[in-house]
């Protein structure tokens, strides 16, 4: 073997395929991986793994970058969390076709949906595209730490087409629905690598207003599958709340999509608290789909999908309040000066208690809502309810959370799990994610910037289930398979996800016995000043994107290799 540019030497190797780890050096050069085993040659630089897991590098399917990578060099914080791979442009909003004339629109469909600051997106993103390839075009032209993919997403394009008829819904005609079929080509065989939509009433612009993709009939999709057909490439992805008009009519109306492109498809799939087993119904049509020979999988997540309520946050549960309403502008400190007032503090307390309604509830649903803390728990137990310490302590729910939240001088957030945790354990998660139709997902790394902080899944599904849960602990190598080679092969990229001669140099370095989540702080480094939360953790010694290593110890190196990844890789 000719000298090889980086050698890992002595490392638990976990290749991506879900065999047992094995003890091993892997040797890469030209940014592939050149051999696997024992490497007697010496590398130019060398990493010694003696007892940390070698991985490859984690592919992450569901992100929300799409503003973020026009203006960043970095895909904090999935960059940070061993992902080397992210794929954006899901749920149907993005920046792209876009006329000039409907710039505002898509900020506020993305502001909305994703809530991502309105202020920054307008002082980041210059549009200096129209068509889809155009705007690949402005992404190719930017170095990152790692690499990204971009998907047609369903907002813009039908904006595109029928302009505002499409912000008010109307049924798009015969001629639009061509349309949208041959923009859809002409985006997939660019290099979008899929397309998305969503169909849920949770979803809804900045303004308040539905999505414009929320009711498309089914012809509309019908023809956008079409397109991938021509095309002969890429993935489908969408988001449904399942109860519109029903569920057998919703989920048929997806496998005709499958049925008549032939391209695969993946729905997300979430416990809702409400119907607790919902999920199941809709995982049994997943599975009989499945067996019926189509592509379609379920997108689910490692742990509960919940908010961070706090005094950075965009929410919290004084953000109702006429009282708050009066401070919320202040600087922080200046907030939590005001809230430590007897007087102030009392008018919030009473304000509180008066009757909430719709995501004003949701917030003062005190049953559902928790002390996070540092290290951050996201399965607490169930006396840990903030209903649960008022009752003990004989306080008023509200003070309990005020109280936590004024903790680190108002820096302290309190959680709010939505999904998944009705039982108010991970039992639910565990049977998710082992299901043979699902895939990991929903990380929706960089969205919901001021409320969630859910990029640090890959870290979280590797120290909780594979080395922290003290019952149903799922083996590390299968592990490791379900976020590279799994989630690569669904969407095509099969040049990555596993460790083998010939493929994509992604690699992670990872000292399991010291892998921990930091707790999410807020930054203010978004443009126009915007915050968001970036969460840490310990226990990378090394991430690699083609063969550069971009973070040691989990500070980034300044090595930008990442690259704009167009279309399925082989």
């Amino acid at each position: 073997m000719p000298q090889p540019d980086l050698v890992i030497r002595n490392g638990k190797i976990a290749d991506g395929t879900g065999a047992p780890l094995f003890e091993g050096d892997v040797a890469i050069t030209g940014g592939r991986i050149a051999g696997i085993g024992r490497i007697d040659a010496a590398g130019r630089e060398e990493i010694d793994a003696t007892g940390k897991l070698v991985t490859p590098g984690f592919v992450d399917i569901h992100t929300h970058y799409d503003g973020q990578a026009v203006w960043d060099d970095r895909l904090a914080p999935s960059s940070v969390h061993g992902v080397t791979t992210a794929v954006m442009g899901n749920c149907g909003v993005g920046f792209a076709p876009v006329r000039p004339t409907d710039h505002l629109k898509l900020i506020e469909l993305m502001e909305g949906v994703e809530d991502i600051p309105g202020a920054a997106l307008h002082e980041g993103l210059d549009f200096r595209w129209e068509s889809f390839d155009d705007y690949l075009g402005v992404l190719e032209r930017r170095p990152r730490d790692i690499d990204l993919c971009a998907q047609l997403p369903h907002g813009p394009l039908r904006v595109y087409v029928m302009g505002e008829r499409a912000v008010r819904r109307e049924e798009a005609t015969a001629d639009d629905v061509a349309a949208m079929r041959v923009l859809t080509a002409e985006a997939i065989s660019a290099g979008a690598l899929g397309f998305t939509t969503t169909r849920s009433l949770n979803h809804r612009t900045a303004t308040g207003d539905y999505t414009p993709t929320l009711r498309a009939a089914a012809e509309e999709l019908k023809g956008i599958a079409l397109g991938l057909k021509d095309a002969n490439a890429g993935v489908l992805q969408v988001i449904s709340d399942f109860d519109t008009p029903s569920l057998e009519v919703e989920f048929a109306m997806l496998r005709e999509l499958v049925e008549i492109s032939g391209r695969p498809l993946s729905i997300s799939v979430a416990q809702r608290h409400t119907q607790p087993g919902h999920w199941r119904e809709i995982m049994a049509l997943v599975d009989q789909a499945v067996d019926d020979g189509l592509p379609m999988r379920a997108q689910v997540a490692p742990r509960p999908i919940g908010v961070l309520l706090g005094l950075q946050s965009s929410r919290n549960p004084f953000s109702f309040t006429p009282a708050y309403a009066e401070i919320q502008d202040l600087p922080l400190a200046e907030r939590v000066a005001r809230m430590r007032e007897p007087a102030f503090r009392a008018r919030l307390l009473d304000e509180i208690e008066a009757p909430q309604r719709g995501y004003k509830k949701r917030v003062t649903e005190w049953p559902l809502i928790f002390p996070f803390g540092d290290p951050p728990d996201y399965s607490p137990p169930a006396e840990m309810r903030i209903s649960a310490i008022a009752e003990r302590e004989g306080r008023a729910p509200g003070a309990v959370a005020l109280d936590l939240m004024l903790q680190n001088e108002g820096r302290g957030f309190i959680y709010a799990p939505f999904a998944n945790y009705a039982d108010h354990n991970l039992d639910v998660c565990r049977e998710m994610l082992t299901r043979p139709n699902t895939l990991p997902g929903l990380s929706d790394g960089g969205a919901h910037v001021r409320l969630i902080s859910d990029g640090s899944f890959p870290t979280y599904m590797l120290s909780h289930w594979g080395r922290d849960r003290t019952t149903g602990r799922l083996d590390i190598p299968w592990l490791i398979k379900r976020q590279t080679a799994d989630t690569a092969a669904a969407v095509s990229l099969n040049d990555r996800g596993r460790l083998a001669p010939g493929l994509k140099a992604d690699v992670n370095v990872i000292d399991m016995d010291r892998l921990a989540l930091h707790a999410p702080l807020m930054a203010s480094d978004l443009p126009a000043g915007g915050s968001r939360l970036l969460q840490g953790a310990d226990g990378y010694v090394a991430t690699i994107c083609s063969g550069q290593v971009i973070y040691r110890e989990g500070q980034a190196t300044g090595a930008l290799p990442g690259k704009l990844v167009r279309g399925p890789q082989v």
